[in-house]
């Protein structure tokens, strides 16, 4: 009987357990965009995790999308993701790098650049900025000849990841950030090859892959969608049709994995379950949403097909959430306030279960 403790066979790896620690920002990096020691210690208390997916990690300057995020296009990002990887590695565990473009949800405060996206439609919100939220910029249109540049972006940041250390690297294609963008039905208003028709509108993602795959090999590959997600005032007015036009074109590349959100209804994903006969991570609660994932919500995706269960808000707040959902002990709260405010506190503070006599 799969339960979520069962071992899963994923690529090269044999994860110990069906439990995924989600991505999930921080913004905890050092200025340039680097990882720190205090990042180390948190991922490797984590490191029980089937699998970590790290925050989104910018694969270039224009694609930083917060402050105080990191990235994999330079060498000294390399260098200090290192003792990242280390850190994980020697506690046993195995952790992929999420790549996450920002588009259109950035700003030229925080890296000196306009944002760039498929159209030039802004996102809807305030985005985060060195001095605070601000209302998000209207992006630069990208030309035809400069989109492939940026799908490119993805592979090269792969490279960077496995010279880091990586076991492998997830392309944030969620939760309106520029893959999510390309798909959707309103922040891509483009009449090139990149936009009109579903084939248009995933034709970015499946360049982003596919060069991705050819960097560093579809086994370390995997990628993160949010079906009819509203993230940043995106949309996908024809989610099912959508996304698996692009999950039958992505069978092609034999993926690691697809990570699902629940972002639409449980009969649309149980049909993207059909559409994609590979390794399927579901996270089974919304993300930012009210509630946390439970075992109970795990397990009743297991049942409908689901490979792994990621877990976003469980693992921040318990590091020792393996043990906890093995045991059945208490699940700690997590204190939102301390989500993006930066040092240790809420960070590396959230201790495991304290057995008393």
């Amino acid at each position: 009987m799969t339960t979520l403790l069962s071992s899963y066979r994923l690529g090269d790896l044999t994860l110990p357990n069906r439990m995924v620690m989600a991505p999930m920002t921080r913004a905890r990096a050092a200025a340039g965009g680097l990882a720190t020691p205090s990042m180390a210690t948190y991922y490797a208390q984590r490191a029980t995790a089937g699998l970590i997916v790290s925050e989104g990690v910018q694969p270039s300057l224009v694609g930083q999308s917060n402050p105080g995020t990191p990235g994999l296009h330079t060498e000294e990002q390399v260098a200090s993701w290192r003792a990242v990887t280390d850190a994980v590695h020697i506690n046993g565990g195995r952790i992929f790098a999420q790549l996450m473009h920002g588009g259109r949800v950035s700003h030229p405060d925080t890296t000196g650049h306009q944002p760039v996206g498929p159209s030039a439609i802004a996102a809807v919100g305030d985005v985060f900025t060195p001095s605070g939220p601000q209302p998000a910029p209207v992006p630069r249109a990208l030309d035809t000849a400069e989109v492939p540049e940026h799908a490119h972006a993805y592979a090269e940041a792969a490279r960077h990841a496995i010279d880091a250390g990586f076991d492998g690297v997830e392309l944030h294609g969620a939760n309106g950030y520029l893959i999510s963008q390309f798909l959707s039905s309103n922040a891509n208003l483009r009449t090139d090859r990149y936009g009109g028709t579903i084939a248009g509108r995933i034709r970015f993602a499946l360049e982003a892959v596919a060069a991705t795959v050819d960097a560093i090999g579809a086994a370390r590959t995997g990628i993160r969608l949010s079906p009819g997600g509203g993230f940043w005032g995106v949309e996908e007015t024809d989610a099912l049709a959508l996304n698996t036009a692009l999950l039958t074109e992505l069978t092609r590349l034999q993926l690691a994995y697809v990570h699902l959100e629940l972002t639409t209804n449980e009969e649309v994903l149980i049909g993207l379950r059909r559409a994609w006969p590979s390794t399927l991570i579901v996270n089974p609660v919304l993300p930012m949403g009210p509630k946390q994932t439970d075992r109970a919500e795990a397990d009743h995706w297991l049942t409908l097909g689901a490979d792994l269960i990621s877990f976003g808000r469980g693992f921040l707040a318990n590091p020792d959430l393996v043990e906890r959902l093995r045991t059945g002990l208490p699940i700690a709260p997590v204190d939102e306030h301390t989500y993006y405010q930066g040092g240790n506190a809420g960070y590396l503070t959230y201790p495991a279960y304290q057995y008393t006599a």
